[in-house]
């Protein structure tokens, strides 16, 4: 017979291998939905399907304590290992000139309109607890939720909004993935901010807004000083070294940078996304000159095959994790009154934050753009991963209720995002232009138009 480490062995093994074959499904699942153009399911979408699929298979067929904790999500490994190579991967391959071409436009939608956001929603729920419609003990238990459940994650309307094929609107594009990434760094401080209230069993008042917002104003510039402080470290070593000899140390040392700076802020108490952020920006921008033309393009794909693994991987999770969660407390009106909730909250920071941008912009917002920017505010994987770092005794009632939120924003939302944005006539009629001097991936946009070419060539000599 076995020993107990050879079973334990041989459970991993087989686990470990059951996760391999489902992300392989994901893949095949994606490669089918953008190879035939199938708008009405997002490739994360799709991978949430795959999930409950799984996780409900898991629970009829073998729904051992092990393996139910096996295809649970733990927040610690999405914060520490799954999150990290996605938000840099966003932030080094990001459209540089959009993004600071409309980075106050930004600011007041990940910043303030996050802020506006999470207070509505708190208040909100403290209503519904007020008039028994939910249990609530605690009025700190609302703001938790609305800053959790503010984390804006459009991974499916990005990958729709992304695709060549339906060319989208390069400001409304922008608009949207620099709030998506913003935003989850400030729903975090939020949270976190809001959390250490409530274990300090502080009473809720309205004096403690300031020190709230004082604290958050100290965690963001914190962080964004040690995300460039450890980026300008990278570049100084790659410019006076001779690291161009050795590629893959080049590639490495570059997230090794990265995700010190994510670490470092995490344990100061700061915000490891926006450090990260920021720090995978300025590499991109400064040290490309730096590396060799061989990493140039190797980084690019290497970070992307990382994010994207990432990306499939959180999504199959939360899914799984609909069947083989270990909370039991569900409450289908505080479903129905979080997602009316946050509807509500997504008109107060869409409309009057385009308003005050358009004051000062050149090139204003269109009312049916703000529309598609209000439809996007989907929630994902941050807002679940947050909400089981949630308190009290209701904890499972809301890691439950957001699960439900984020199943249904990205499934539903995903697949009514193409039919909005024809509705709205966010689609152009003339095709993208090719990438302009500057841009991190001209580079390999003139390297892949070779390698096309090339095999043009080959093809009419073939015949």
């Amino acid at each position: 017979m076995p020993s107990q480490g050879e079973s334990a062995h041989e459970f991993s093994a087989l686990n470990t291998l059951l996760l391999v074959v489902v992300l392989g499904l994901c893949i095949v699942s994606a490669y089918l939905i953008k190879q035939n153009s199938f708008y009405y399911l997002p490739e994360s979408g799709a991978a949430i399907l795959v999930g409950l699929v799984v996780g409900g298979l898991a629970r009829l067929v073998y729904p051992s304590k092990e393996e139910l904790e096996f295809l649970t999500f733990d927040s610690e490994i999405f914060f520490f290992l799954l999150l990290p190579p996605i938000i840099f991967e966003a932030g080094y391959a990001l459209k540089k000139k959009d993004f600071f071409a409309n980075f106050w436009t930004i600011n007041l939608f990940a910043v303030w309109g996050t802020i506006m956001s999470t207070f509505v929603i708190g208040f909100l729920v403290y209503l519904s607890g007020l008039m028994k419609l939910i249990p609530m003990t605690n009025p700190w238990d609302g703001f938790l939720f609305g800053a959790l459940i503010s984390a804006v994650d459009p991974v499916a309307t990005l990958s729709i909004m992304g695709n060549a094929e339906l060319n989208c609107d390069p400001l409304l594009y922008s608009l949207v993935f620099g709030e998506s990434v913003l935003n989850d760094a400030v729903a975090i401080v939020l949270f976190n901010t809001f959390l250490s209230y409530y274990d300090s069993a502080q009473a809720f008042s309205y004096q403690t807004l300031g020190s709230v917002m004082l604290k958050f104003l100290f965690i963001s510039t914190g962080s964004v000083f040690i995300g460039l402080s450890s980026s300008l470290l990278c570049c100084f070593l790659c410019k006076h070294t001779f690291m161009t000899k050795y590629p893959e140390y080049e590639i490495s040392i570059l997230f090794l940078f990265a995700y010190g700076s994510y670490s470092l802020s995490e344990a100061l108490g700061l915000s490891g996304i926006m450090s990260l952020f920021f720090s995978s920006i300025i590499l991109s921008y400064y040290n490309s000159n730096n590396l060799s033309p061989s990493s140039k393009v190797t980084a690019h794909c290497i970070f992307k095959s990382l994010s994207v693994l990432c990306e499939f991987f959180v999504f199959l999770y939360m899914g799984m994790g609909f069947f083989t969660g270990r909370f039991k407390n569900w409450n289908f009106l505080f479903i129905f009154l979080a997602i009316i909730f946050c509807l509500i909250a997504r008109l107060f920071n869409t409309f009057p934050f385009s308003f005050l941008a358009n004051l000062v912009r050149s090139h204003p917002i269109p009312i049916r753009m703000q529309a598609v920017i209000w439809f996007a505010g989907l929630r994902g994987a941050m807002s679940f991963a947050l909400s089981l770092n949630m308190v009290g005794e209701n904890r499972d009632l809301y890691v439950s209720t957001t699960l439900s939120v984020v199943i249904f924003t990205t499934v539903v939302g995903g697949e009514l995002t193409e039919p909005f944005m024809s509705a709205m006539g966010m689609k152009r009629a003339h095709p993208p232009p090719a990438p302009e001097d500057g841009d991190r991936d001209t580079f390999a946009y003139e390297v892949c138009n070779r390698l096309q070419l090339a095999q043009e060539c080959r093809r009419i000599s073939y015949y």
